[in-house]
C-alpha cells in the first residue's frame, strides 16, 4: 500500500507541474503522455499436475549404474499422478499498480501503447491426490501467491463522445510466483508464468476536478498457458532421464495450466504531447 501512495503523490506532482504544458481544454481521455494508478481484485482457475514414474513398492534390489556400471542397492518407490479433484477454481485476491502509456488521438479513433506493473496478493490452494515424489516423499497439496505482474500493451479505440474512450488492449503479462508443495516435507520455490493478456476499458475525463484526470474502469484475462515445472524441492523435473542415487528414470514431469482475470478501477493523468514539441 505504501508504493500505491507513492505513486499517487506522484502523479499529483506532475499534474501540478504540468498544468502549463496542457492545453486550454485538456487532453482527452488516454490522449498524450500518462500515467495512473488502479485497484482491483484478480480470480482465475489453476489447474497443476504432477506425474512421477516409479514401479510399486518392493524389496531392496540391485541395479547397475548405466552411466557407471556400478553396482548399488535401492528400493524402487511408487509413481503416480497429482492433480486437483475439483477443477482447480480458488485464485483470488486484491491488487493495485499503475500504468504508464502514450495515446494518440486520431479524430474519433484512437491508437497507443502501454505498461503496467501490479504488485498483488492473489492465492489460490488446492488439496487432491496423493503422489509419491523419487526420495519416497509425498505431495498432497498446493498452495501459490502471485507476487506481482508486468508487461506491455498495444491499445486501440474509439471516442464515444468527447470525454469518453472505449479502448481494447492486447499484450503480454508475466506474473511471479511463490509457490509451496504440502505433504510429507513442504517445498518451496520461486516460478514465472505469463502468457497473452487481453482487456477492456471505459475511460472518462473528469473535467470538474481536471481536464487532464479520467477515471478508468476494465478488466483484464491474461492465458498463462501450460508450463512445465522443473525441481520441486531436491527433486529434479527429469522422468525420462538419470536422477543421481541410481533412481533412473524415477524423476518428475510437472506442468501447470492456468488463467487469470481482473477487475480494475483507477485514475490516469495526462501531462504531455510531443505535437506540442513542433
Amino acid at each position: 500500500m505504501k508504493k500505491i501512495k507513492l505513486l499517487i503523490g506522484v502523479v499529483a506532482m506532475i499534474g501540478l507541474a504540468s498544468s502549463s504544458i496542457a492545453s486550454a481544454d485538456g487532453f482527452s481521455p488516454g490522449e498524450g503522455l500518462y500515467i495512473g494508478g488502479f485497484g482491483g481484485v484478480g480470480m482465475g482457475l489453476v489447474q497443476p499436475k504432477v506425474t512421477t514414474a516409479g514401479n510399486p513398492a518392493a524389496s531392496a534390489k540391485t541395479s547397475k549404474d548405466p552411466y557407471t556400471g556400478a553396482s548399488f542397492e535401492h528400493r524402487e518407490h511408487t509413481g503416480g499422478t497429482w492433480e486437483v479433484k475439483d477443477g482447480g477454481i480458488g485464485l483470488e485476491g486484491l491488487e493495485g499498480g499503475v500504468w504508464v502509456g502514450y495515446g494518440y488521438k486520431m479524430g474519433d479513433l484512437y491508437a497507443g501503447l502501454e505498461g503496467e506493473y501490479a504488485p498483488s496478493d492473489v492465492k489460490f490452494k488446492l488439496e487432491g491426490t496423493t503422489v509419491e515424489m523419487t526420495d519416497g516423499k509425498t505431495i498432497s497439496g498446493v498452495e501459490a501467491t502471485k507476487k506481482n505482474t508486468g508487461g506491455a500493451f498495444g491499445r486501440l479505440g474509439v471516442y464515444v463522445n468527447a470525454d469518453t474512450l472505449f479502448s481494447i488492449r492486447g499484450g503480454v503479462l508475466i506474473s511471479e510466483f511463490d509457490v509451496k508443495t504440502t505433504g510429507s516435507t513442504d517445498y518451496s520455490e520461486t516460478f514465472y508464468g505469463g502468457g497473452p493478456a487481453v482487456g477492456a476499458s471505459l475511460t472518462s475525463r473528469i473535467t470538474a476536478i481536471d481536464p487532464n484526470l479520467s477515471i478508468r474502469m476494465g478488466m483484464v484475462y491474461t492465458d498463462f498457458l501450460t508450463a512445465s515445472v522443473f525441481g520441486i524441492g531436491t527433486n529434479a523435473g527429469n522422468p525420462a532421464g538419470h536422477v543421481a542415487g541410481g533412481e533412473a528414470s524415477n524423476g518428475h514431469d510437472s506442468e501447470v495450466t492456468g488463467s487469470a482475470l481482473s477487475a480494475r478501477i483507477g485514475l490516469t493523468y495526462s501531462f504531455f504531447d510531443v505535437n506540442s514539441l513542433f
